[in-house]
C-alpha cells in the first residue's frame, strides 16, 4: 500500500476550511448540492486461507457500478483494495467466537488527486448459533459526520439481524435521499417484515465542523493538562502516537484532537487506526498522528523512531515525551484553557455531547483568535486583488513576548501556510470598492 493514496488526513474534521470567500459562504468541495449520501455500502468478511490465517475480504458491495470509464475503474479498484485492510486493521490472527461486543470506527482514504473519502465501519457478529466470525459493514463517502452515519450504521446493523435482504432497500432510500444541510433533517421511508414501514429521522448538527467529533471521548481518557500537552505538540506539527485496544476509541480520540485545531488543518499523515501492515509509518520522519493497537506496543517501541509523543488512552497518560510540551504555549492562554477545560469536567454530567462539543471548541477556537486572529489586517493587497501576507508585521504587532515566541513557531507550521494561502486568494471587496 503506498503511503500516499492511504495516508489519511484530518480535513474531514474541518469541512468548511476557513476563511471562505464570502461570509456565509460554503466554499467546501464536501456539500454540492446533489451530494449522495454515500458512495458504497461493503461487507468485509473474513475468508480462511490455507495457512490458517483469515484474510478480510468483500463480500458484498451496493451498489454494483457499471460502465465506468477507464480511470474510474482503476480509482474504484485501488479503493476496494484499500478498505479491508482498514475494517481489519488488527491483523490476521482470528478465531471464530460466539460473542462479540459491536464496535464503530472510521478511517480515511486519500485519493492520488488529494480528495479525501471517509469510511464509517461496524463491526459486528452476524446472527446465528454456533460460533462465528465478526464481519464489518463499511459505508464509504466523502461527507464528514459521524453522529449521522452511526446511527445509519444502527439500522444496518438491526436489519442484519433478520436478514442481509432487508438492508438493500433501506441503503437504496438512503442514497436516493439528499444530504441534510447543517441544522436540517431528512426522513428516509423504511420497510421491514413483520413490523411493517418505519420513518427514520437523520438530522445533521448545526455547526458543521463539529460534527465528526466528541471531545467527551477525549475528556473522559485524559486530563485537561494532557490534552493541552498534546494540543500544543500537535499545533507545532510534532509525531503523535496514540495507543488503545478498541478501534473506537483510538478513531473518536484522534478526531477529536484534530478537531481541536480548527479553523486550522492537521496537513500530514493521519491514520486513526493504522493497519498491522503498515506499522512502520511510526518510522516517518515526517508529523504523523496516528493511532495504534496496544497490542502492538513492543513492536512500535522497537521501531527506529524519531522524538514522539505517545499517548496511552487507556490509562490516561503520556509514555513518551519531547519534554517540552509544557513550555509550548504561553503559561496565560494556558491556565485559561484550563480552567475553562476543568469547568466542563466538573459539569460533565450536565451537559449533552453536543454542548460538550461547543464549549471545548470555543475554548481552543479562542485561543486561535488571541495568538493570530490579527492576521487579516496583516494582508497588503494589490491592485490585482491579490494579497501577500506581511509576516514580519504581523508578528512585530504582537505585543506579549511570549505569545510571540509561540506565534513565531506557529507562522512556520504547515497549516498555518495552507490557512494563509486561503486567506490570499479570498479577498472581500471593502465598500466602495469596485
Amino acid at each position: 500500500a503506498t503511503e500516499g493514496k492511504e495516508e489519511a488526513s484530518a480535513a474531514e474534521n474541518n469541512p468548511s476550511r476557513m476563511p471562505q470567500g464570502k461570509p456565509g459562504e460554503r466554499s467546501s468541495v464536501l456539500y454540492s448540492a446533489a451530494q449522495f449520501f454515500f458512495e458504497y455500502l461493503v461487507v468485509v468478511s473474513l475468508k480462511k486461507m490455507s495457512d490458517g490465517r483469515y484474510e478480510p475480504k468483500i463480500t458484498y458491495q451496493f451498489p454494483k457500478r457499471e460502465n465506468l470509464l477507464k480511470g474510474q475503474k482503476e480509482e474504484e479498484e485501488r479503493l476496494l483494495q484499500a478498505i479491508p485492510l482498514f475494517c481489519f486493521p488488527d491483523g490476521n490472527n482470528w478465531a471464530p467466537v460466539t460473542e462479540f461486543t459491536s464496535e464503530t470506527f472510521s478511517f480515511v482514504l486519500t485519493n492520488v488527486d488529494g480528495s479525501r473519502k471517509i469510511g464509517y465501519c461496524r463491526r459486528l457478529l452476524p446472527s446465528g448459533r454456533g460460533v462465528r466470525l465478526p464481519e464489518v459493514f463499511c459505508i464509504i463517502s466523502c461527507l464528514g459526520c459521524f453522529g449521522l452515519f452511526s446511527k445509519i450504521l444502527d439500522e444496518v446493523e438491526k436489519r442484519r439481524q433478520i436478514s442481509m435482504a432487508v438492508i438493500y432497500p433501506f441503503m437504496q432510500g438512503l442514497r436516493e435521499s439528499p444530504f441534510p444541510a447543517p441544522g436540517k433533517t431528512v426522513t428516509i421511508k423504511s420497510f421491514i417484515p413483520e413490523s411493517g414501514t418505519e420513518l427514520i429521522e437523520l438530522t445533521r448538527p448545526v455547526d458543521a465542523h463539529l460534527e465528526h467529533v466528541e471531545f467527551q471521548a477525549l475528556l473522559q481518557r485524559l486530563s485537561p493538562h494532557l490534552i493541552l500537552h498534546i494540543f500544543a505538540s500537535a499545533v507545532l506539527e510534532r509525531r503523535l502516537i496514540f495507543l488503545a485496544e478498541e478501534l473506537s476509541v483510538l478513531s473518536q480520540c484522534i478526531h477529536a484532537v484534530a478537531a481541536l485545531l480548527y479553523p486550522f488543518t492537521w496537513a500530514h499523515t493521519y491514520i486513526p487506526v493504522v493497519p498491522e501492515c503498515l506499522l512502520d509509518t511510526v518510522c516517518c520522519p515526517t508529523p504523523f498522528m496516528v493511532g495504534i493497537q496496544m497490542r502492538h506496543l513492543e513492536r512500535v517501541l522497537d521501531q527506529p523512531m524519531e522524538e514522539a509523543l505517545i499517548v496511552d488512552l487507556c490509562e490516561g497518560k503520556i509514555l513518551r515525551a519531547v519534554g517540552d510540551e509544557e513550555e509550548i504555549l504561553p503559561i496565560k492562554l494556558q491556565n485559561e484553557m484550563l480552567t475553562s477545560l476543568n469547568r466542563h469536567n466538573n459539569n460533565n454530567n450536565i451537559h449533552t455531547s453536543e454542548q460538550v462539543n461547543t464549549l471545548v471548541s470555543e475554548a481552543f477556537v479562542q485561543f486561535f483568535v488571541r495568538m493570530v486572529g490579527h492576521y487579516a489586517s496583516h494582508i497588503k493587497w494589490s491592485k490585482n486583488g491579490s494579497g501577500i501576507f506581511q509576516e514580519r508585521a504581523f508578528c512585530k504587532a504582537i505585543t506579549s513576548k511570549t505569545n510571540r515566541k509561540f506565534v513565531k513557531k506557529f507562522v512556520k507550521t504547515n497549516m498555518f501556510s495552507l490557512f494563509i494561502e486561503e486567506a490570499e486568494k479570498s479577498r472581500i471587496p471593502q465598500e466602495g470598492e469596485q
